[in-house]
Parts: C-alpha cells; sequence; structure tokens
C-alpha cells in the first residue's frame, strides 16, 4: 500500500508543479521517480497489468524526452 500512495502522491506534487509553471528540467525528472515508483507499486501489487503500464510510461518517456514532458502531464 506504501507503494500506491507514493505513486498517488508523486501525481498530485507533478500536477501542482506544472500549475506553478514549473521548468521540463523539473517536470522529467518527476516523472522519471513516477516510473520508478510505479515499477515498486507494480512488482507489489500490480500484476501483469501494472507490469504493462509501468512498461508503457517508461516507453513514452524515453521516446519524447523533455519536449513533450507536459503532454505526458495532460494525458
Amino acid at each position: 500500500m506504501d507503494e500506491a500512495r507514493a505513486v498517488l502522491d508523486r501525481l498530485e506534487r507533478i500536477e501542482l508543479l506544472d500549475r506553478g509553471g514549473a521548468t521540463r528540467d523539473v517536470l522529467l525528472g518527476e516523472l522519471r521517480e513516477l516510473v520508478l515508483e510505479a515499477e515498486a507499486w507494480a512488482r507489489t501489487e500490480g500484476g501483469e497489468a501494472g507490469k504493462r503500464a509501468t512498461e508503457g510510461l517508461r516507453v513514452a518517456l524515453d521516446a519524447c524526452g523533455a519536449q513533450c514532458t507536459r503532454d505526458m502531464i495532460a494525458v
């Protein structure tokens, strides 16, 4: 359950940073941390669907880098 809370807390933090006008580099760092936390969650309770979702986040983050950080947050 701690892993799920970490993911939810990170999402809230990212949203607040985005609304506050944080730089792309700051948001990208937060998104990378989100992926790590989502992986931890998937390992403990996410099952196969959680693993696939986490991998999808990682692929999307790697594919777009800093150029589409705000677009990822909007999704």
